[in-house]
């Protein structure tokens, strides 16, 4: 398949994949948890691929990059285990990005909220070249985020 038949998914969809894999490991996953892993999913298949994996905007939030999409889905969770599917948001994804999903998750999944958070919004990350700490929802471009994740790869 050609990168440009290729479609970005909503959050929601690869939340529901971590979910999946979360509950057939006998783990459960939180708001944060779950927000911090998709947004590494897209991280890493922006930077092995180059597309985008979500079509949902990520911003820049004081405690790190959150997609306000996925959030005002889950944030009822409050720091809960997210028990159920998200309703409504089924999507295949390609085998490419169902190994990279399946591939963060092994190697993320085990981390807490808290964790996750440092992780992603530590010095040099597309975090904090985006963050104002006086504005609210910056937007962190895409492009932002595979450059950092190409270096990574590369590294």
């Amino acid at each position: 398949m050609r990168k440009e038949d290729q479609m970005a998914h909503r959050a929601a969809v690869v939340a529901n994949k971590f979910l999946s894999l979360a509950r057939q490991a006998g783990q459960t996953l939180t708001p944060m948890q779950l927000l911090k892993l998709v947004y590494l999913a897209h991280g890493w298949t922006l930077g092995l691929y180059r597309r985008p994996l979500i079509s949902d905007p990520i911003e820049a939030w004081k405690y790190g990059p959150v997609i306000p999409t996925l959030y005002n889905e889950i944030r009822s969770y409050r720091s809960d285990p997210v028990s159920q599917p998200i309703l409504g948001f089924h999507d295949t994804l390609s085998s490419d990005e169902d190994a990279v999903v399946q591939r963060v998750y092994d190697i993320y999944g085990g981390l807490s909220g808290p964790a996750l958070s440092r992780l992603t919004h530590a010095p040099g990350t597309p975090w904090s070249q985006t963050y104002e700490p006086l504005s609210f929802g910056e937007r962190i471009p895409n492009d932002v985020i595979q450059d950092y994740y190409v270096q990574r790869v590369k590294s």
